[in-house]
């Protein structure tokens, strides 16, 4: 009886994990929820920063469209413009302008439609008495080779 009590004990000690088993287990259990929790708090923000994506581009839409209106409405208003510079090229124009910025004036980069040359604009007006009077001005005091290009 006592041989079969210790070989009894013998094979349920064998057939039974062990406690490193079960530990081992509890630690497979702990990364997959840690596991889980990162890729849930991946996934948020995810979202939040394509949200703010979103919000961005719906925001920066508005703020070109909103420019925009404002060129145009610009456009509209300066309809007699004194130029004073005349260019093929890109980039001559702007440093011409931006030539005129610093000297204060609101100058502008015209481009003519069927032409490949850009205008800068040193200033516009609503009225053609005002324009010429301006122009004649401005030829005086700042550039003599200015003239006056009326928009249709």
């Amino acid at each position: 009886m006592r041989h079969l009590l210790s070989v009894v004990l013998i094979v349920f000690l064998v057939l039974t994990p062990s406690c490193k088993y079960f530990g081992g287990k509890a630690k497979k259990e702990k990364a997959a929820a840690a596991l889980l929790a990162r890729q849930d708090s991946i996934r948020v923000a995810d979202s939040i920063r394509q949200a703010q994506e979103r919000m961005m581009a719906l925001e920066n839409a508005k703020l070109d469209s909103i420019r925009l209106a404002e060129e145009a409405r610009l456009a509209m208003e300066s309809r007699y413009n004194i130029i004073v510079g005349s260019f093929i090229t890109p980039q001559y124009a702007r440093d011409l302008q931006a030539e005129y910025v610093k000297q204060g004036y609101n100058a502008q980069i015209l481009t003519v439609a069927g032409s490949r040359f850009e205008l800068v604009a040193a200033e516009g007006h609503k009225s053609f008495r005002t324009a010429v009077e301006r122009l004649k001005q401005f030829q005086d005091t700042i550039q003599l080779d200015a003239w006056m290009y009326i928009k249709k």
